[in-house]
């Protein structure tokens, strides 16, 4: 039995001196072999019976090292060092120590004092020149590296006993604390020396290669961790490390298989099951990924960089709620974790909480000012919350820190088209796709940019380019669709939308614009494209339908009505034109209340005067169609007016849900919406002839005096004499888009031409993208020659109504008729002949010329058309008399007096309201023109 007053471990007739040789061998055996804490207790209880003891104030001194806290292991190396003076290594390790603290006047003090004792040889040599540097030698901070991680060995069966078959301890020892320090050369030099030495030794090579991979030196790492797992098969961090470096190499499947034999060799190490999960994030494997991250956390809670991890994988797999939670747990433990603030401020945008995502980003970015990746993060949210100028900048500086990140790029490039600023827009974007060719997301956004400039050849073949790279890019489909549409190319236009519709089915907008496609086709009748948009109808409409719910409005008919007017064009568009004269005249109704629900993202000076004119404005770019059409109903809308149609950016599924209970569309599309919900089309009887076209409208046609006002622009030079009577020829003139000018338009012009021998044609409006060359082809195929014909291109409002003193007669498009283009020329004094069309779109130069009784320039056949051409082209007189009233005859005209439209449009309004609060349904009605 143990005699209770001898020592811990003491056996009755041994020694104290035999019982503390035997424990300290027995702790050295567990301080080789990995042992750390059992080691530790022996060492004190050796301590503790002999507190001089040299060689367990020594060990216990570098396993303070090993643990990262130099400051910890001085006292017990100066104890080693008073115990056993002569002893060279504790002279070393205690000066090197000082060293790790920063000490380095101590430290030279006592390597003097050293070598006055004898202390000599070539470590000796080599501490004496590191401590020639004069500055001070602070160990830099050590990051949060829980791999590689780098222990010795527990399996140590090769471990050949004897001095000259392994390095010592305190040379393993010294390595770790170089490791510990980041002190990477210096610790590779000794690691390399170590394996040459002890080649069939592991601890070098575990070691080195770590070192290697501490400095990204992965391709020099790999040869040797994979020795270092060859004479350390049962090492769990050899394979751990081994598998780092394969992960970075992007050999995932190796790098998985071992983190898996790490865990079969420890299974509860956590750092290989976080390992083993970032590999299974790499590889897309969202949800195994975020397992294997809970399991590193099951046995190491107080782990920062699994808690942000777990955030990642649970954000993409759309659980931001627990993500949040994750980067939460990751801050709580780490508050200056810039990692954790940037996936805290992703999920919290997804949250919709963007403020509040925009203090994590920036608080990620005061710890890591030269993170390019919050950076863009940053403008992502800035560009969101529609602040484009600080978005800019965040792009701008991300692309700065990191010149190839073509994502960045690409969001600059995004965020100069939002500001209308198209060639920066194109410039960035081609920046993205130099870093990155196969960016598909770029070639489509540089399309677009290349459309908005009127490039239409470059924007084909860009969007072409996108959908090599990816065939199912619907949205590149769509605007390849609109961009053929608008170069003329009808039939290959509805081809790209009808296959954007194929390969997404609930694709609103495709159908949207291949509505507007088939509007500018001559081929398709007023039935098949009324059936056309009732399909929209069918398709999009009908399943909300069963939806819709009473509404609660109060039915006084005399009250004043809140009246919404929804568009994405209260901007610089031809839109804004039109209803401008209209809401200045309401906005002193006091039997309207206006709300304006914008739709888009990017503001002008047209929309600063625009807000205004209303008593209520709410952006709504942000809200998608449903929560656009509660917002409606939340703010009890009684009369809710559509300015869109089937253009872009429209809303046309927010009325879908009937929010409010009159629902009207006006001005924006020429046509119906297809759509049961909206009650009312608002036209004039020049427009849409009563019972002519209600059999092509879903819609009840509503006719007020005129359709819209014209506002003229203020700085319209005057109306010039009759150009002909100077020049001794008729000009004849189109400032219509060139896609609106298709091969019968030329052909029809062209017998004109052919008619008046000495006319001569100006073309406006042309693009910079060669499509003038398509025009004077078709010409020529009809023998009108190009001294007949000149081109003048796309300029300042001022020169294009100068233009019109070049030009005696305009001449319109057809199947798709010139509006704002006739309203300009009949300002200028100049008449346009038109070829009304069976459709709407077709009528609209015939409705402005009957409005001002041009009744004579408006033809219904083709040789109607060359007949009354060149009977005008031939009686100059008659023309110059008309061209100097023609301003005149304008402003007495419905269309220049915006409060007799005013005043129609309101009662219309009255009109319709008491029919809904009587339970009438809708029906047409006029609106007769009231004498001022």
């Amino acid at each position: 039995m143990i005699n209770p007053e001898h020592p811990p471990g003491r056996a009755a007739g041994v020694t104290l001196g035999e019982v503390l040789a035997q424990a300290l061998d027995k702790a050295l055996a567990c301080h080789a072999e990995g042992y750390f804490d059992e080691a530790e207790q022996l060492y004190r209880a050796i301590l503790q019976a002999q507190p001089e003891q040299a060689t367990a104030n020594h060990q216990i001194g570098l396993l303070e090292i090993q643990r990262q806290q130099p400051a910890a292991a001085l006292p017990y190396l100066l104890a080693a060092l008073e115990a056993s003076p002569e002893t060279c290594r504790y002279w070393l390790s205690y000066i090197d120590t000082l060293l790790l603290t920063g000490q380095k006047d101590t430290a030279r003090q006592m390597l003097e004092i050293g070598r006055q004792h004898g202390l000599a040889g070539s470590e000796v040599d080599a501490l004496a020149l590191r401590l020639q540097d004069s500055e001070p030698d602070v160990p830099p901070p050590a990051a949060e590296k829980p791999w590689p991680a780098v222990r010795a060995s527990k399996a140590t069966g090769n471990r050949a006993r004897g001095r000259d078959a392994e390095p010592s301890a305190a040379e393993e020892s010294m390595l770790m604390a170089l490791f510990s320090a980041g002190r990477y050369s210096e610790g590779e030099n000794l690691a390399r020396t170590l394996t040459e030495r002890f080649s069939q030794h592991g601890f070098g090579w575990k070691v080195w290669g770590t070192l290697l991979k501490a400095q990204g030196r992965d391709s020099d790492a790999l040869p040797v961790l994979r020795q270092a797992a060859k004479l350390l098969p049962r090492d769990a961090e050899v394979q751990s490390n081994l598998g780092l470096v394969l992960f970075d190499m992007g050999k995932l499947p190796e790098a998985a298989a071992c983190q898996r034999r790490a865990l079969k060799i420890r299974p509860e190490f956590a750092e290989a099951h976080y390992n083993l999960a970032n590999v299974r994030y790499a590889q897309g494997k969202f949800a195994e990924a975020a397992a294997g991250y809970q399991r590193a956390l099951a046995l190491k809670p107080d782990f920062p960089r699994a808690h942000c991890n777990l955030g990642n994988a649970l954000a993409e797999q759309g659980d931001f709620p627990a993500a949040d939670a994750a980067y939460n747990q990751a801050l709580a433990l780490q508050p200056d974790f810039a990692e954790a603030h940037k996936g805290l401020g992703r999920s919290l945008m997804a949250l919709d909480r963007p403020d509040e995502a925009l203090d994590h980003y920036r608080q990620a970015l005061t710890l890591k000012p030269e993170d390019a990746q919050t950076r863009y993060y940053l403008g992502e949210a800035l560009r969101a919350r529609g602040r484009l100028d600080e978005a800019e900048a965040a792009f701008r500086r991300a692309v700065q820190d990191k010149p190839d990140f073509a994502e960045a790029h690409f969001n600059l490039g995004n965020t100069l088209d939002d500001q209308g600023r198209l060639s920066e827009a194109e410039a960035a974007l081609r920046c993205a796709l130099q870093y990155r060719p196969d960016f598909e997301g770029a070639l489509y956004n540089l399309g677009n940019v290349l459309r908005a400039q009127e490039r239409l050849s470059e924007a084909e073949a860009s969007y072409r380019q996108a959908l090599v790279i990816k065939p199912d890019m619907e949205q590149a489909l769509l605007n390849l669709g609109v961009t053929l549409t608008e170069l003329g190319r009808y039939g290959e236009g509805e081809a790209a939308c009808r296959q954007a519709m194929a390969l997404k089915p609930d694709y609103a907008l495709a159908h949207s614009n291949l509505l507007f496609c088939l509007t500018h086709n001559e081929n398709n009748d007023a039935s098949a494209l009324f059936a056309e948009h009732c399909r929209f109808g069918e398709q999009f409409e009908t399943p909300l339908g069963a939806h819709w719910s009473a509404h609660g409005n109060r039915k006084d008919p005399e009250r004043c009505l809140q009246v919404g007017f929804v568009s994405a064009d209260f901007r610089n568009h031809a839109v804004s034109n039109f209803i401008e004269p209209v809401l200045t005249e309401l906005k002193s109704h006091r039997t309207l209340a206006l709300h304006a629900y914008f739709s888009h993202a990017a503001e002008d000076h047209v929309t600063l005067r625009l807000r205004q004119l209303f008593h209520h404005w709410h952006p709504v770019v942000d809200l998608d169609d449903a929560a656009l059409a509660a917002k409606i109903r939340e703010d009890g809308i009684d009369i809710l007016i559509d300015l869109s149609g089937h253009t872009g950016h429209h809303r046309l599924l927010s009325f879908a849900r009937k929010p409010a209970p009159i629902q009207v569309t006006w001005i924006g599309y020429p046509g119906t919406t297809g759509l049961q919900a909206m009650d009312y089309f608002l036209s004039d009887r020049f427009v849409l002839p009563v019972g002519e076209f209600d059999q092509q409208f879903t819609e009840k046609i509503v006719r007020i005096p005129a359709t819209a006002p014209f506002l003229p622009f203020p700085g319209a030079p005057q109306i010039n004499p009759l150009p002909a009577l100077s020049q001794g020829y008729v000009t004849f003139g189109s400032f219509n888009r060139p896609t609106k000018i298709g091969a019968p338009v030329i052909a029809l012009w062209s017998q004109l031409l052919a008619a008046v021998p000495d006319s001569r044609m100006l073309l406006g409006a042309m693009r910079p993208d060669g499509g003038m060359k398509r025009l004077l082809d078709e010409f020529a195929r009809h023998d009108i020659g190009n001294d007949r014909l000149s081109f003048h291109p796309r300029t300042s409002m001022d020169d294009y109504l100068q233009l019109h003193h070049q030009v005696d007669i305009c001449l319109d498009t057809f199947p798709y008729a010139g509006g704002t283009t006739t309203f300009h020329a009949l300002w200028m004094g100049v008449p346009t002949l038109t070829l009304a069309g069976r459709t709407v779109p077709g009528r609209t130069g015939a409705a402005i010329l009957a409005h001002v009784g041009l009744d004579t320039f408006i033809t219904h056949e083709a040789t109607e058309f060359v007949a009354r051409g060149a009977a005008w082209a031939a009686d100059l007189p008659a023309m110059a008399r008309l061209r100097a009233g023609l301003r005149e005859r304008f402003c007495r005209s419905p269309m220049g007096r915006p409060s007799l439209i005013a005043a129609g449009f309101e009662g219309a309004l009255r009109i319709m309201w008491q029919r809904w609060c009587q339970g009438l349904p809708a029906e047409a009605f006029e609106v007769c023109p009231v004498s001022e």
